[in-house]
């Protein structure tokens, strides 16, 4: 979340950000915050003040009943319990401002980078860079959802029978497909210095709200009631997480963390054409790159985080575009986020597969994760950034899509070692 010294020491700058980002109660928020931080800091000097007469009351008290003075001693005595009753009333206020101010702090979207475009949706966001040649397929091409039943490689019928719709079953060579991706990733991200993590597909909900998710995305997310769980809905969660509470030393940076997990969004049940197949599903799998950077690098390491899902995409031979997302496109935690989409080429459209974002303080203010800086006292807030170094749906439609042939589909060159076939 946002610090409050920052909203307080740069509120027209929060403002014009929040409206960019289309935060419709900007003014009448953070007026509100800074009225409650008003309240609390006068109600700390209240009670302050109270406490301390109190601590020289009973200094007096002791002093009176040495000398003596028993009708002094109690009078101060009635003095010490009224004062007692001030305090715990103050005490009171003060714990329920302070925690109302905290769940308005936790409404409060990040303030977007300058670089964000402005913009209220996907039709505002700034391509950056499109590359690759989009393959020329033959009238008689069909999409994904017609050629994993035409080679029988995902079974959306059994995964329903199974689950419910949006939770598909892979099969055969579509299996081992799914497979060889996972440790294709995992591979060139431990190549690029990530270190693998396999953390918990579920989490508690302090790492809910540590990375933002909570309570911006509740009714998105699974929640096993009974026990207060979520199901993560992506890597990025348990991740990050693991640095919560957490103060690092300078020398740590950068710290690259790699992860592979399925992922679970109550959010994918829409229609249409868009979201039919493997365009969005209730589970699917993820391999996520997560990054805790100094403050004066966290934009370098945006864009070397970029490069790296960018040499997926190439290696994978397909055509890609990338956007700088707008402040109305822009996610609730994110100071900015590039998206990188694919050409599915007999869908003829662009397919999200990643997003790479900063999120800057933001989710270390709420994860208490800091960093010791090599000179100087203290400790400052790192930065946060996560990308998907790539979510798998998406990327095996268009490389179904756009490799089919007459006789089969060909398989990457790059995966070809991995799936230990070439055509299916």
């Amino acid at each position: 979340m946002l610090q409050l010294i920052y909203i307080k020491d740069n509120k027209d700058t929060v403002l014009t950000g929040l409206k960019k980002k289309k935060f419709a109660r900007a003014e009448e928020t953070i007026e509100k915050v800074l009225s409650l931080d008003e309240e609390r800091r006068h109600t700390q000097q209240q009670l302050d003040k109270i406490l301390a007469e109190a601590n020289n009351t009973a200094r007096q008290i002791g002093q009176l009943m040495k000398e003596g003075k028993k009708e002094e001693a109690e009078k101060a005595k009635s003095e010490a319990a009224q004062s007692k009753s001030q305090s715990k009333e103050l005490s009171d206020k003060l714990s329920a401002t302070e925690e109302e101010l905290t769940r308005l702090l936790y409404t409060i979207p990040n303030v977007p980078h300058p670089r964000v475009p402005e913009g209220s949706g996907a039709d505002d966001n700034e391509v950056v860079v499109e590359a690759g040649e989009k393959p020329f397929l033959p009238a008689t091409a069909q999409p994904h959802w017609e050629l994993i039943k035409t080679y029988d490689i995902i079974d959306f019928e059994l995964g329903n029978k199974i689950s419910g719709a949006g939770f598909p079953v892979y099969k055969g060579k579509g299996a081992r497909l799914q497979r060889a991706l996972i440790n294709y990733f995992l591979d060139e991200a431990i190549a690029a210095g990530y270190t693998e993590i396999q953390p918990p597909l579920l989490v508690n909900e302090d790492s809910g709200y540590g990375t933002g998710q909570l309570p911006d995305k509740d009714g998105q997310m699974y929640h096993a009631t009974e026990d207060n769980l979520y199901l993560i809905p992506t890597a990025e969660v348990p991740i990050t997480n693991i640095f919560r509470d957490v103060i690092l030393k300078e020398d740590d940076f950068p710290v690259k963390c790699a992860g592979y997990t399925p992922c679970f969004r109550r959010e994918a049940g829409s229609w249409g054409a868009h979201v039919r197949g493997l365009n969005r599903l209730h589970q699917f799998d993820k391999v996520e790159i997560v990054q805790i950077a100094h403050p004066d690098r966290s934009y370098e390491v945006l864009e070397e985080m970029r490069r790296h899902i960018i040499g997926l995409l190439e290696k994978l031979e397909l055509p890609y575009r990338i956007l700088n997302l707008c402040g109305g496109d822009l996610g609730f935690t994110a100071a900015l986020t590039y998206d990188m989409e694919v050409w599915s080429a007999a869908q003829e459209r662009w397919l999200e597969v990643s997003s790479v974002s900063n999120f800057e303080t933001y989710q270390s203010n709420r994860l208490k994760l800091r960093y010791k800086p090599t000179e100087g006292k203290g400790t400052q807030l790192a930065h946060t950034l996560n990308g998907s170094a790539l979510a798998l749906p998406r990327i095996l439609a268009a490389i179904l899509e756009n490799n089919q042939t007459e006789d089969g589909i060909n398989i990457p060159k790059v995966l070809r070692p991995y799936c230990g076939f070439e055509k299916i």
